[in-house]
């Protein structure tokens, strides 16, 4: 009987239960699907029923999840809407601002050097999988400021990953010009070479691809071969240090523009898998955390580094987005919607927690961090930026927001 309940099959229709529930959850209360999933993650999870735990099963799952999510929403976007010198700014700005905030809160609470350092850097970290989640279920992807969020925050995976390796030099006491140069050239190579091969190359590949017998024959043949460059993208992009997230948003962006006429339509397909994997990864963000290890005496902490890192990522990225054009709403809008750290902050966290940088309670509180930020940006948009129609939006989406 043991065997069955630790089965795979168990398992999955386990966690596809358990995010139906999140499903009513948010039905319930009236907010993005996101929350009610996150929620219920956490009601099953260790902090309250201990029903389901973080194993390998459901890391290997939620990882699959938003690697499709990802892929999923590059295939609504064109390479020149994202790489932009606007979203270069917002970036820049938006790494530099948390982490100075992150640093100087944590040497306020009497943390080490080294523990601040760290805590800095994964408050640089965006998670993009929830903010556009988000946007897509609201119907909003194709706005400038979502336009300006995606950019901004696959420009952001990069300097975060040099921060990292800034942080870790700095601590361990090999910090070099040489080494951070190898990890700046590694990612920027990884996305203008992979992205100009998959739209060049794979993409014109696939359309060729389609008018052939075989297909005719086979027309589920290129959905699967989109599906494979997806997480072939996601493995490469982890090998020279991104996020898996970044190589699928990459392989996304590549199949954009793709017209087919005999194959079944890719996106349709990836849309279903992403319906069932992201769902698991958003209650896996819940299922992670454990609220029952804060302390009284860390729980201040946690309370402040929260709004820090809220309040940073809205100055550091709302202020460039309004400096750069974009209107007040619009403004705010993106300095929310990079607020999210999500599971790139935490990955950060458990290299810090593996390298002894930081113990166990800092550990906790950058995953609740990374949490309660996640949670939060949807329940603003919901229930501020998108509650009324106030601010209307013109054919190419940008914010006709007059005298705000």
């Amino acid at each position: 009987m043991d065997s069955l309940f630790t089965s795979p099959e168990f398992q999955m229709s386990l966690l596809l239960f358990v995010a139906l529930g999140g499903y009513l959850i948010a039905s319930r209360i009236n907010q993005s699907a996101v929350i009610g999933l996150i929620l219920v993650g956490l009601l099953v999870g260790p902090s309250a029923l201990g029903l389901i735990t973080y194993t390998d099963f459901v890391r290997g799952l939620a990882h699959l999840g938003a690697v499709i999510l990802l892929f999923v929403i590059g295939l609504e976007f064109n390479v020149r809407e994202i790489l932009s010198l606007r979203n270069g700014v917002i970036a820049a700005v938006g790494v530099i601002i948390p982490w100075i905030g992150g640093y100087w809160i944590s040497i306020v609470f009497g943390f080490s050097m080294a523990s601040a350092i760290f805590i800095g850097t994964a408050l640089t970290a965006t998670s993009i999988a929830i903010t556009a989640n988000v946007l897509r279920e609201m119907g909003r992807l194709q706005t400038d400021a979502a336009k300006a969020i995606i950019g901004a925050a696959v420009i952001d995976d990069v300097l975060s990953l040099l921060a990292l390796a800034i942080s870790t030099d700095v601590v361990s006491g090999t910090v070099s010009a040489g080494g951070i140069a190898v990890v700046a050239l590694k990612a920027v190579a990884f996305i203008v070479i992979g992205g100009a091969f998959g739209i060049f190359v794979v993409s014109r590949y696939v359309q060729r691809l389609d008018t052939t017998s075989f297909c005719k024959k086979f027309p589920e043949f290129i959905f699967i071969f989109a599906m494979m460059m997806a997480f072939l993208y996601a493995m490469c992009a982890e090998s020279v240090g991104l996020s898996a997230i970044v190589g699928a948003f990459i392989a996304g962006v590549s199949f954009e523009g793709v017209q087919l006429t005999h194959s079944k339509n890719f996106k349709e397909g990836a849309e279903y898998l992403q319906i069932i994997f992201a769902s698991i990864f958003f209650v896996s963000l819940g299922i992670l955390a454990d609220v029952k290890a804060i302390t009284p005496e860390i729980l201040l902490f946690l309370v402040v580094l929260v709004v820090v890192a809220i309040v940073t990522k809205v100055i550091g990225c709302g202020l460039p987005a309004r400096l750069m054009g974009l209107c007040r709403k619009d403004a705010l809008i993106v300095g929310f919607g990079m607020a999210p750290r999500g599971e790139v902050a935490m990955i950060v966290a458990l290299i810090g927690l593996e390298a002894g940088i930081i113990n166990q309670g800092v550990y906790v509180v950058l995953v609740l961090m990374s949490l309660l930020t996640t949670i939060i940006t949807p329940i603003v948009y919901r229930n501020w930026f998108f509650k009324a129609a106030d601010c209307r939006y013109d054919a190419k989406g940008m914010c006709i927001d007059e005298g705000k």
